[in-house]
């Protein structure tokens, strides 16, 4: 918290903040023993996942009072009366990373990305300066373990990567505008991966052909 609290926000072209080695050394191995195992594309709600401890433990700081006050310090915003919501990635596919804004419906969005040094390094979230470009950007962030990004979402929000196909560990946490919005992304999610398992097998099959 320390670390974050010592970044300071840069507002253009929205404001951001990115703050290397964001967790601990000597956390990083029980967070990586005890993230959820996800084989698929797509964000997943926390309830459809299993894991162990350490990693609730650090999912519980990220959504928790003290990150919301330090967040709202960063970015003069209030965020009292809006619910937080986190959802994890664990794969990517080519289709992933377009370059897109956030829903409207989301004020902040926190990323925290969990792959080794080597792991996904083309595929660099760029914060933009337009929606044509992804050779235009602002920042790169590197999915390396321990980088967070914050940035406030907006219409100018800009964001996204080149394409890449493989293991691609983000923890994605949301402050929204209103428990309408968490009960509707969280079913949207369940629907999103009920539909994966059920056809994925179909779509392997079908690729040996």
């Amino acid at each position: 918290m320390e670390r974050l609290r010592a970044t300071d926000v840069v507002r253009e072209p929205f404001p951001y903040l990115i703050v290397p080695n964001f967790v601990h050394d000597a956390a990083m191995a029980r967070i990586e023993n005890d993230f959820p195992t996800i084989r698929r594309s797509g964000s997943f709600p926390l309830r459809s996942l299993t894991f162990g401890p350490a990693f609730g433990a650090l999912v519980d700081a990220l959504t928790g009072s003290a990150m919301k006050a330090l967040v709202e310090e960063k970015f003069a915003i209030d965020l009292s009366s809006h619910p937080v919501m986190a959802t994890v990635r664990g794969m990517c596919t080519a289709r992933d990373g377009h370059i897109h804004t956030d829903s409207k419906s989301k004020l902040i969005t926190m990323l925290l990305y969990m792959n080794r040094s080597w792991e996904c390094e083309t595929a660099r979230l760029r914060l933009l300066r337009t929606p044509h470009d992804l050779e235009d950007y602002a920042a790169e962030v590197p999915p390396r373990e321990g980088t967070l990004v914050v940035f406030q979402n907006g219409p100018q929000a800009w964001h996204g990567f080149a394409p890449f196909h493989g293991q691609r560990r983000v923890i994605q946490v949301n402050w929204v505008k209103s428990d309408t919005i968490v009960s509707r992304e969280q079913t949207r999610h369940r629907v999103s991966a009920f539909f994966k398992r059920l056809f994925a097998p179909a779509k392997a099959h079908a690729a040996q052909y």
